[in-house]
Parts: C-alpha cells; sequence; structure tokens
C-alpha cells in the first residue's frame, strides 16, 4: 500500500466481507432442530466442530459464486435493455442458497442449495379448489 491507500482488490474485498458480515440472518447455533435433543452430548459438539468446518470451507466458494453471479446478473440486465427477469434468471441461483453449514445439513435433515431456488418455487403453494363452470340459462 502506498501512503495507506487502499487498492482496488482490498476495496472490493472489504465491501464484499462486510456485506455478507451484515446479512440479517439468525446464526446457525441459534436455530431449533430436530436434532436439539444432541446439543449437549459429545456428538452434538462433534457435529458443530464439523459444521463449522466445512462452513470455513464452502463459504468463501459460494460468496465468490454470489459475487461474481450479481456481476454477471447485472451485465445481463443491461445489455438485456433492462429486462429484470434476465438478470433474476442469474440473480435466483447464484446468490440464494446455503451459506452456512448446519448440523442438521450434515445429518442430512436439511439439504444443501448451492444453487438458489426463487421463494415462489421453494414453497409450493397450495392449488386452487377447482370450480365447474356456472350452467348457462336455458333459452
Amino acid at each position: 500500500m502506498h501512503g495507506g491507500r487502499l487498492n482496488k482488490f482490498q476495496l472490493v474485498t472489504l465491501i464484499v466481507t462486510l456485506i455478507f458480515c451484515s446479512m440479517n440472518t439468525a446464526p446457525a447455533w441459534s436455530q431449533s432442530s430436530a436434532s436439539d435433543t444432541q446439543q449437549g452430548t459429545a456428538s452434538g459438539a462433534g457435529m458443530q466442530a464439523v459444521s463449522a468446518v466445512a462452513t470455513i470451507l464452502y463459504f468463501p466458494l459460494k460468496a465468490a459464486f454470489a459475487l461474481g453471479g450479481g456481476i454477471v446478473g447485472g451485465l445481463a440486465y443491461a445489455f438485456s435493455g433492462g429486462s429484470e427477469q434476465t438478470a433474476k434468471n442469474i440473480w435466483v441461483p447464484s446468490m440464494y442458497g446455503t451459506y452456512i453449514i448446519t448440523p442438521e445439513h450434515l445429518s442430512g435433515d436439511r439439504p444443501v442449495r448451492f444453487l438458489g431456488v426463487a421463494a415462489d418455487e421453494a414453497v409450493p403453494s397450495e392449488p386452487a379448489p377447482m370450480t365447474s363452470p356456472a350452467p348457462e340459462p336455458a333459452p
């Protein structure tokens, strides 16, 4: 660094780190789960340790993928003449998904989604009730 100035790479790294650290999500250790009965056991502590190590390895890859998807989606938005749907087709799979590996992911109780799914698609809505058309009046 010259004269205390940040170069572009350091500035981008700092911004990305601040954005990901400021995400408004509940920490993995505060989420209730089906395996809460194991929380105080050695097995539960081991699963938490393994999930922490897995997150340390997995998170940078997912974050880099999301950052790349954000940039490519922005370019797609610009080059498609402002088509938000085109950008969302890139942003949703790249930016949504699993960022933190929890013991539930490791035990198979919850899927790890590297590619995100839109909220509309993630929870299937109930189909509208089938109604028969109103009978036409007789002439």
